[in-house]
C-alpha cells in the first residue's frame, strides 16, 4: 500500500479491514514526518455510523488552525457513513484545505455515492484473511456455514464492517468458481450487501440468506 502515499493526495479511501489498514495508515504518516501520538494535528475518528453531526463535526475540525508545524491529518474508520454526511462532506474534499490529509476507512463502497467518491483517491486493500475464510466457507455444509456465521459476527461492534468485508471476500472467491456457484448467487451477495448499508437491518440474517443459496460443499 506503500507505493500510494509517495505522491501526497488530500483525501485517500481506503477499503479494507480497519484493522488491518489502520497500522498501515500510521505508517504512512509517520513517513511524511507527522507524529501519531501526542499530537493535537492528528486524530483517529472511529465509529459504526458515520451522521451529518459528525460530518459538520470534521468540517469544523478541518477548518480549525493547526497548532504544529507539520501536516493536519485526519483517519476516519466507520462502518458506514449516511448520504447526508456525504452530502455535507462534498465541499470539503471537493475543496482541499493546504497541508490537511484525510484517510477514510471503509470495509466496503456499496452506500456511497458517485459525486462522493470521486473526491477521494481509491485503494482497494484486499484481505488475506478474508479470501482465505471464504474459500472455507463455500467448502462448508449449509449447517456449518450458519456456525460460522455466528462466530464471525461473535462482536457487536463489528458485525456490519465483518459482513461487508466478507462478502467482498466471498464475491471475489466465487467469480472464479461461477460454472459450480451459479450466476444467481452474485444477485444474492449485492442485494445482502445493499441491504447490510441500512441502519437497522441484521447482518446475521443477511449473510444466513446469502449462506443458504450457495450449493453445498464447493471443492476445487
Amino acid at each position: 500500500m506503500k507505493e500510494h502515499f509517495k505522491n501526497l493526495h488530500h483525501a485517500y479511501l481506503i477499503v479494507g479491514d480497519r484493522e488491518e489498514v489502520e497500522p498501515l495508515v500510521l505508517d504512512a504518516v509517520r513517513g511524511w514526518g507527522v507524529e501519531t501520538r501526542g499530537n493535537p494535528d492528528f486524530c483517529v475518528i472511529e465509529a459504526d455510523i458515520f451522521k451529518i453531526e459528525d460530518a459538520r463535526a470534521l468540517k469544523s475540525l478541518a477548518s480549525e488552525r493547526g497548532i504544529t508545524r507539520s501536516r493536519k491529518v485526519f483517519v476516519v474508520s466507520v462502518n458506514n457513513i449516511l448520504h447526508e454526511a456525504q452530502n455535507t462532506l462534498l465541499k470539503l474534499f471537493e475543496e482541499p484545505v493546504p497541508e490537511t490529509h484525510f484517510f477514510l476507512v471503509l470495509p466496503e463502497t456499496a452506500n456511497l455515492l458517485p459525486t462522493f467518491t470521486s473526491r477521494f483517491y481509491l485503494i482497494r486493500h484486499e484481505s488475506e484473511s478474508v479470501g482465505k475464510s471464504a474459500k472455507e466457507f463455500a467448502s462448508m455444509t449449509r449447517r456449518a456455514r450458519l456456525d460460522f456465521i455466528k462466530k464471525l459476527l461473535e462482536d457487536e461492534n463489528e458485525t456490519r464492517a465483518r459482513a461487508a468485508q466478507f462478502l467482498n471476500g466471498l464475491e471475489a472467491y466465487l467469480h472464479i468458481r461461477v460454472e459450480v456457484a451459479g450466476a444467481d448467487i452474485f444477485a444474492q451477495i449485492f442485494r445482502a450487501r445493499e441491504y447490510l448499508a441500512m441502519p437497522g437491518t441484521s447482518a446475521k440474517n443477511l449473510l444466513e440468506s446469502v449462506a443458504l443459496s450457495i450449493p453445498e460443499k464447493m471443492v476445487e
